[in-house]
């Protein structure tokens, strides 16, 4: 027991500097940014850097602006184009790195050999993989040469033409109908694992959400016009360097998996009747989908907040590839308008934390439940 206390002492007096550190330059910041984007600091520029500014406190007031004001459309746009990048960089990288690890699955020579150069990209930086991609996509760069494409029609980053195009007043009714299609996914899980009680309050909840939008979620106005935003062509581009770079590492993800899969389940499967295809659909990609759960944690919060990569291979002033870290930096470090750039900043933690949270919380419980 004494030598039990020991080292609990030990442990604490090893751990106290890193906790405090913690503390002060990460949690202490947060609530730092979380509080000035409560206030009005910025909103005048003659006093913004002051030794002593004159700060009021607003409140929400610059959330509602940043949703409502008709002066924050390119963050409302920055915001569709990150969920927009979010989804093809994710839906990129996990089917490259699955496709790439079944290939390395199988053995093929120099395995080695390809395994280093898939993974290789990702040992770069965003900013290297932005410098070389820039220049590859340029209208003189290697892929319009590689493929002998028109110079003057490639407009790769600097494109204007947008799709998908969506008024920014139906974002409730899309938020709502999204919500309800989850709600009832978690209803049927439920449903599948016998849990009465989940599956009668998910279904409850998701049934009001569409009462709702069919009843009044048409008449919600954030805006008195109509608002179009959709997805720019430039962050093809993008996307493209954006998954070259990471795709090796959902291979990596991916090929370990594959490898831990006992070849007794295969031969398993075999013996049963199943082909080829049903083994890897009804055996192998069940088995994968802890690992495309964890991929798709962290490949999003790297997405939600890419500023390196945009900045690297557009610069700060592109309004078609701008996202919103991007307009923070140039919000709170050009305009000066530091309680914006706060809540732009915490608009961008919440994001992170709706996709971090609920992983952590699932690996926590399933951690107790061993």
């Amino acid at each position: 027991m004494k030598r039990l206390s020991t080292d609990r002492l030990w442990s604490m007096l090893v751990l106290t500097p890193s906790v405090l550190l913690l503390a002060v330059f990460v949690y202490g910041f947060i609530l730092r940014t979380g509080y000035t984007s409560l206030t009005d600091w910025g909103n005048d520029p003659a006093q913004a850097l002051s030794l002593h500014p004159i700060i009021s406190f607003v409140g929400f007031q610059n959330y509602h602006d940043l949703f409502t004001s008709g002066l924050n459309v390119r963050f409302r746009q920055d915001l569709i184009s990150t969920l927009f990048f979010t989804v093809f960089f994710i839906a990129g990288c996990l089917g490259l790195g699955l496709g790439l690890a079944l290939l390395l699955d199988r053995n093929p020579k120099a395995e080695g050999l390809w395994r280093t150069i898939f993974l290789f990209p990702m040992s770069l930086s965003f900013i290297v993989t932005g410098t070389i991609w820039r220049w590859m996509l340029q209208p003189q760069g290697g892929l319009n040469q590689l493929f002998h494409l028109d110079p003057a029609k490639s407009e790769w980053l600097t494109s204007r033409a947008s799709i998908w195009g969506f008024d920014w007043n139906k974002i409730p009714l899309l938020t709502a109908a999204v919500v309800a299609l989850v709600l009832l996914l978690v209803a049927w899980r439920a449903f599948r694992d016998a849990q009465r009680t989940r599956m009668l309050v998910s279904l409850g909840c998701a049934a009001l959400l569409l009462v709702w939008a069919l009843a009044l979620g048409p008449n919600v106005k954030m805006l008195p016009a109509p608002e179009l935003h959709g997805f720019n062509i430039a962050f093809i581009g993008i996307i493209i360097a954006a998954v070259w770079q990471m795709s090796g590492y959902t291979m990596a993800l991916y090929l370990a998996g594959l490898r831990g899969i006992p070849e007794e389940i295969r031969e398993a499967a075999r013996v049963d009747g199943a082909n080829e295809w049903n083994t890897y659909r009804l055996v192998v990609f069940p088995l994968l989908a802890p690992i495309t759960l964890s991929a798709m944690i962290i490949l999003g919060h790297i997405s939600l907040k890419i500023f390196d990569l945009v900045f690297a291979m557009t610069g700060p002033d592109n309004v078609s590839t701008d996202v919103p870290a991007l307009l923070m930096y140039i919000t709170s470090f050009r305009q000066n308008a530091f309680a914006v750039g706060a809540a732009i900043g915490t608009v961008l933690l919440l994001l992170v934390a709706i996709i971090i949270v609920p992983y952590l919380f699932s690996q926590f419980r399933s951690q107790e439940s061993h």
